[in-house]
């Protein structure tokens, strides 16, 4: 069983930094999760509606072996802009892959789409990007906030009966620690599902019924009551960081398995409407089976989930669960 908690944010796991860029006026914003010297990557992306950035560069035949950022954005795919700032920024500090003649920082993302939410014109720029990359380089070891932040500001749940009866989701983190193995999660939660407790099943927010109780999501769409005015309008996007030792066909079925946790923390999850994507980041400084990888990396995930939907406050009109 995984020991008590000795890490509490993936920017204590060495060699891994942090940092958001909110635009609270616009409800929109990025989450930059970095490792400088290069971690090895994998990716998993289940939903039907993905607006994503590099993520054939980390299939396992594949020759390239660093990655050395990850974004997750709002925006749509206009956020995708976001990870362009954080190539420049990395690039300006000399950090990347060496080249010969240049480093090229290698660079994923994936986006949600928040523009339902606050100002549909508002979206995360290469400004932002830049901005995300050098705080969190500038501040190291400063924990992630969450919540309202970054990616998960503009993030809601539960629209499967529309948008007025959504309520405000954000952004998660858990760290789970087995012995010296460390998996942290971080998640940006605006699945067109319920988030629920994967420990206990609880929902914790979702759809509304017309007294404003949590109803659900799944007896909406099996009843006929769903409806969907705003198509491929959800996603939760999410990256997992290990101090593990892996290969990159290790980085993808790690990442494999860390989707189960949305199974375990939404439901519906990966439906037609959702862009569903999960990132892998190992650093390599510990041996572990790649199994107890995946199971840890679940449990964080799943936690990181349900974390978003609990650290969310009530905004641009929509409720959070600390508030019902």
């Amino acid at each position: 069983m995984p020991s008590e908690k000795i890490v509490r944010s993936v920017t204590q796991i060495p060699g891994v930094y942090a940092a958001h860029a909110t635009d609270e006026a616009g409800a929109t914003g990025c989450t930059v999760i970095l490792c400088p010297s290069g971690a090895v990557g994998g990716v998993d992306v289940r939903g039907g509606a993905p607006a994503t950035r590099e993520t054939d560069l980390l299939r396992p035949e594949e020759t390239v072996q660093e990655l050395h950022a990850v974004v997750l954005s709002g925006g749509s795919a206009f956020g995708l802009a976001a990870s362009c700032g954080v190539a420049e920024e990395l690039e300006r500090r000399g950090l990347g892959l060496d080249v010969g003649v240049a480093r090229v920082p290698i660079v994923s993302g994936a986006c949600l789409f928040d523009l339902a939410c606050g100002d549909a014109h508002a979206r995360p720029t290469a400004e932002d990007g830049r901005n995300a990359c050098a705080a969190a380089l500038d501040e190291p070891g400063r924990p992630l906030e969450r919540g309202n932040v970054g990616a998960g500001t503009g993030c809601t749940v539960g629209k499967l009966t529309g948008q007025e009866r959504a309520m405000k989701s954000g952004l998660g983190e858990d760290v789970e620690c087995a012995g010296a193995l460390v998996c942290g999660a971080v998640a940006a939660v605006n699945a067109c599902g319920d988030v629920r407790d994967p420990d206990t099943g609880e929902v914790i927010a979702g759809v509304r019924e017309e007294g404003g109780a949590l109803g659900s999501s799944v007896e909406a769409l099996l009843g006929g009551v769903a409806r969907m005015p705003l198509a491929r309008a959800n996603t939760t996007i999410s990256c997992v960081v290990t101090n593990a030792r892996l290969t990159k066909a290790q980085a993808t079925k790690v990442a494999q398995m860390a989707a189960d946790a949305y199974a375990h923390a939404i439901t519906p999850t990966h439906t037609t409407n959702d862009g569903d994507t999960v990132f892998v980041m190992a650093t390599g400084s510990v041996d572990a089976p790649v199994d107890a990888v995946g199971a840890l990396a679940v449990r964080a995930l799943g936690r990181a989930i349900a974390d978003g939907a609990r650290q969310a406050e009530s905004a641009y009109g929509y409720v959070a669960a600390r508030d019902l």
